[in-house]
Order: C-alpha cells, then sequence, then structure tokens
C-alpha cells in the first residue's frame, strides 16, 4: 500500500503540495517567487516533432497556471535507443525548444536516460510576484467559471491511435479534429492567464484528471460547490461521436469513476459526462472569478482566437449533492 510523504513545510514555500497545485512556488529574498514544476509523458501522436511542442506547452503550462512566466527549462527524455533512431529524438527536442521560444523561456539543459518507452517533457522554471499566485483554492460562491479551450483530446489520440493514417490525412474523417486539437494542444496559456489577472480568485489548467477531476479539486480546496452548464463547454468537433464508437482512453474512464461520488449527472448523458471527464493534454484554464470579469476574459480571449466559455457557477459548499465540499452538478 502507498503511504501518504509527509507534507514539506518551509518558512519560504508560498505554495506546496496542500491542495495538489498546479506548480511549486518559492519566495525569494529580493520579493519576488519562483515557480517550478515538471511534466513528461509518452507519443500522443506519430510526429515526432509536434509531439516535443506539445510536450513542452503541456509543462508550461502550470506556471501559467500559477499567474507566473517561465524563464527556463530543463529537458526529461527516456528513450529506447536500440528500437528508435536518435534522429527522432532530435525531432522531438527541436518541438520542446521551439514551443518554448513562442512561450518565451528557454531549454537550458536537461536529462536523458536509456529507457523501455520514448518519454518526453520539460522541468520549468519562472517566476511571480508572491502577491499574485493564482491557487486551485480561493473560488467564491457566486464566481462564474470559464474554460479557455475545448476538450476531448485524449478521446481523440485515442482514435488516431486506433484508425489509419488516411482517416487523420487531409479529407480524413479525423483530420477537422486532428487539426483542431494539434492547435490548441500547442497554444500556450499566457494569453489566457493574462485575460483574468486581477480578477481571478482561483485557477488550474485543465490536464490528466480531466475537466470534472480538476474542478472537484478545485471545489475541495476552496470549500465550495460547482454547477456545470454541460452545452456551454466547449468540446473538439466530433468527439461525441468517437466516445459513442468506443474510443475512450482507459485515463478518462478512471477519472469518471474518480469523481463519480461527488458528482449529481442530473439529465447528462454518459456520453457527456464521459467527455467531462476526459484526460486531457495541453488543455485550458480553469477559471473562478466574478460574473462580470468573467464575460470580458471570454470576450478577450475570443478575439486573440481561443475558444473560450463561461461553463457554470460556484455553490456554496455542502449545497449540491453529498455532505462534503468539492461536488458537482452537471444540468
Amino acid at each position: 500500500m502507498l503511504r501518504h510523504a509527509p507534507q514539506p513545510s518551509h518558512p519560504d514555500l508560498i505554495v506546496g503540495t496542500e491542495t495538489g497545485d498546479d506548480a511549486t512556488v518559492w519566495r525569494r529574498p529580493e520579493g519576488r517567487a519562483l515557480v517550478s514544476t515538471a511534466d513528461f509523458f509518452t507519443p500522443l501522436i506519430d510526429d515526432a516533432h509536434t509531439w516535443g511542442r506539445i510536450a513542452a506547452t503541456n509543462a508550461g503550462s502550470d506556471v501559467y497556471a500559477m499567474g507566473g512566466t517561465p524563464l527556463f527549462a530543463l529537458n526529461l527524455v527516456a528513450w529506447p535507443r536500440d528500437e528508435l533512431s536518435l534522429d527522432l529524438l532530435s525531432e522531438v527536442l527541436a518541438g520542446g525548444i521551439e514551443a518554448a521560444a513562442a512561450g518565451g523561456w528557454i531549454v537550458a539543459g536537461g536529462h536523458t536516460v536509456d529507457g523501455p518507452e520514448p518519454m518526453y517533457g520539460q522541468s520549468v522554471t519562472g517566476e511571480i510576484d508572491p502577491d499574485d499566485v493564482l491557487t486551485n483554492a480561493g473560488a467564491q460562491p457566486g464566481d462564474a467559471l470559464i474554460l479557455t479551450k475545448p476538450i476531448g483530446t485524449g478521446i481523440l489520440a485515442t482514435a488516431v491511435k486506433r484508425s489509419p493514417a488516411t482517416d487523420v490525412a487531409h479529407g480524413g474523417p479525423l483530420h477537422q479534429a486532428y487539426t483542431e486539437a494539434v492547435r490548441e494542444m500547442t497554444r500556450h496559456n499566457a494569453a489566457a492567464v493574462d485575460a483574468v489577472r486581477g480578477a481571478a480568485h482561483a485557477c488550474t489548467d485543465v490536464t490528466g484528471f480531466g475537466l470534472l477531476g480538476h474542478l472537484h479539486k478545485m471545489m475541495a480546496a476552496s470549500g465550495t460547490d460547482a454547477v456545470i452548464d454541460v452545452a456551454a463547454v466547449p468540446t473538439i468537433a466530433g468527439v461525441d461521436e468517437l466516445i459513442d464508437r468506443g474510443h475512450v482512453p482507459g485515463g478518462t474512464e478512471r477519472n469518471a469513476e474518480f469523481v463519480a461520488p461527488h458528482l449529481d449527472v442530473g439529465s447528462a448523458s454518459p456520453t457527456a459526462v464521459t467527455r467531462l471527464a476526459d484526460a486531457q493534454t495541453s488543455g485550458g484554464l480553469l477559471v473562478s472569478l466574478p460574473a462580470e470579469a468573467a464575460q470580458d476574459a471570454v470576450q478577450s480571449l475570443a478575439g486573440d482566437g481561443h475558444t473560450a466559455a463561461v461553463i457554470g457557477e460556484i455553490v456554496a459548499g455542502e449545497m449540491v449533492a453529498g455532505e462534503t465540499p468539492g461536488q458537482i452538478l452537471l444540468r
């Protein structure tokens, strides 16, 4: 049985592991603070360069979710060199450098090990004013919830892996959805956090635990509950059809099982619940903020090409199904 590690404690540790936040925040003597995070994963698409871009964008997202600005990163790599060409690894690393440059940070080094399967990501360090740190705690009853990217990337990636290359190629049935998913997974969350800076009460990015899992963590940390308008949640085109055809990754199924005790599905269909639990890669920001500020942020992001939307509201804890805060009602 796994034992919980003791909670870290230090006078300069502003944000640690208490509520499962996106990154660690450490106070520096000059009045600033460092934001530090790490993320890496196996390939979710075949194109090595694009995988590198997605993995680096995903790693930097945790810094943005805390309200910080990335400064530099170290590559984290496992590579089966006897099975895959090092030229492919060069493509992965080039994609990571390209994504980092687009986000304003540099790749300053890293570490590579032999491994049974390829893995890539980055450890990213950024900075922030300690007074401007965003966490997943702090959501307030009456706040609106906004999501700054569409969901469905986990389901789409599973469908791509199971389908012939012709389905993804131009003119194929998955081409439009694949193109949209890659565009969103390589889109940095810098503009999204800028749009809510100064107004957000709580913020997190939507990644492996899916929208419902990350929302539950935010509500539990904030002592509140949430109501989600299922129809308002932006979604990659065709995802519901892919769910109905059985293209559901194991991580998404586990997410749905985990959040089920905290969920009142209302009239939502099983397909909708699966979609909302889908494990994301390099997803958008989920932000709790006053309703007027939420509308302003969505309009601003729409003008910048984001598919952002108000997807629900925060209500007082214990007002939704269940006896403890952290509950979610779908409507």
